[in-house]
């Protein structure tokens, strides 16, 4: 009897087999492309994050930032780092003269006469600036409490506006519905504040001079000292 065989011609299979082996070995290579392209991508934003986060760290925004976080934090150490107490009460000093009537016996003869009574009680008036300084920064700095400080340096844009000329920097802070002006100086890695403007303080410090006036002064003492009392706020 004559036996009838089935016969599978496997090679009808193999040019199908070889298609999906060059099929699934082109999407691998599409993967791999992908791949490439994504770590190129994040390569390249971090590159940039990195370079641009030194960048800021290099710029005054970062010490308001740090200001910020170190007066909710009661960090005086960092505080006093960034605030030019000496600079700052000269200044508040400087601006009393200049709201002084420039007519008046007290303006001409303020910045000869009043100089040995700052310097007399200069840590007392400096102690009252830096006193007076915590206070405010602590208060407008309270947005800042809890925040982790990359958020805090961030956000610092958004509250201030920085005009940097070199090494000098004016700073106009709007917070809380008030304005407050700051100057910056470049000192090593960091600025610093070395003057500050803003009428309560600037009132605070001239009441602070009054004070430090002895009442039975020399007849020039007493002048200055009405001068000072009478001023407009």
């Amino acid at each position: 009897m004559k036996r009838n065989r089935i016969v599978i011609n496997l090679d009808k299979n193999q040019p199908a087999a070889a298609r999906g082996s060059r099929s699934r070995g082109g999407f691998g290579r599409v993967l791999l492309f992908v791949a490439i392209i994504l770590l190129v991508v994040v390569g390249g934003v971090a590159a940039g994050g990195y370079f641009w986060w030194r960048h800021y760290r290099s710029g005054p925004a970062y010490s308001i930032a740090l200001l910020a976080d170190a007066a909710q934090r009661n960090d005086s150490a960092t505080v006093d780092g960034i605030l030019d107490t000496d600079k700052i009460t000269a200044d508040f000093v400087s601006q009393i003269r200049h709201r002084l009537p420039a007519s008046s016996s007290a303006a001409s003869l303020l910045p000869s006469q009043v100089d040995p009574v700052r310097d007399s009680l200069s840590a007392k008036l400096k102690d009252t600036v830096h006193e007076q300084l915590i206070k405010e920064l602590q208060d407008l700095s309270s947005i800042a409490q809890g925040k982790p400080f990359i958020v805090v340096a961030l956000g610092i844009p958004y509250f201030a506006d920085i005009k940097q000329e070199n090494n000098t920097a004016q700073v106009t802070v709007h917070v809380k519905d008030e304005q407050i002006k700051l100057t910056m100086q470049a000192e090593s890695e960091r600025w610093r504040i070395t003057a500050v403007q803003d009428e309560k303080l600037a009132k605070m410090v001239a009441d602070a001079v009054v004070r430090s006036m002895p009442s039975n002064g020399s007849q020039v003492q007493d002048s200055i000292r009405k001068q000072i009392e009478g001023l407009k706020w």
